[in-house]
């Protein structure tokens, strides 16, 4: 089947967000009188939404308790509003990428696990807006990636068959998700892979950048 469309990972494919986060995640630290993590332990806890990284920041000798995970996500989510885009960064080839998918016509969403709080001001921010026609978000469906609901309910909204869609992320989340909704999956070289290296995915493609995966999706198109 043709490529009709194609689905973004944001955090770690499009952008580097990773300052941003650690900056927000070690005020919230500060607020609740804890030690500071390193951005390259943070990086490590990116990719499964903002629960999950803050289950994983407050996690040291044990898991903790469900209140203060709960404290956590609200000190986290008003220091990230304040930090969000101040140091994000497209990635290396990215704008240029994105470019040439846009001239092909092909219809391109974002499906992040990041919520819509944060994924629209940042797509204006870096200037990365104008590539998208959908956001796909932590919060538009009920689930979040690697459940394969955000790229099906994207592939649904495009208005294309989940096989007709490919998807581009940097971590097995986004393989796993894109499998199990019948989407081709690819995965850049580079961005938060939670400690595992990209190849450990068996994706069906590793592209060094966008614009090496835009040569090589031109031949299923």
């Amino acid at each position: 089947m043709k490529l009709q469309s194609v689905t973004f990972d944001l955090d770690g494919t499009l952008l580097d967000t990773a300052l941003d986060i650690t900056v927000a995640c070690n005020r919230m630290f500060r607020a609740m009188s804890l030690p500071e993590r390193s951005e390259t332990e943070i990086r490590n806890f990116v990719g499964r939404g903002m629960e999950e990284l803050i289950t994983k920041c407050l996690t040291w000798e044990a898991p903790p308790a469900p209140e203060d995970v709960q404290t956590g996500m609200k000190f986290f989510r008003e220091f990230y509003l304040e930090e969000n885009g101040r140091s994000a960064q497209p990635y290396q080839g990215v704008v240029e990428g994105l470019a040439a998918w846009k001239a092909t016509g092909l219809p391109l969403a974002v499906v992040t696990n990041k919520s819509i709080a944060f994924t629209e001001p940042l797509m204006e921010l870096t200037g990365l807006a104008p590539y998208f026609q959908l956001y796909v978000c932590g919060d538009t469906t009920p689930y979040k990636k690697p459940h394969p609901e955000p790229v099906l309910h994207a592939c649904r909204e495009l208005g294309v068959a989940p096989q007709a869609n490919l998807h581009i992320g940097d971590s097995l989340n986004d393989v796993i998700a894109a499998r199990a909704a019948g989407s081709r999956a690819w995965l850049v070289p580079y961005g938060y892979t939670e400690g595992k290296p990209v190849d450990s995915a068996d994706c069906d493609a590793l592209v060094s950048d966008l614009l090496a995966a835009l040569q090589q999706a031109r031949d299923l198109m």
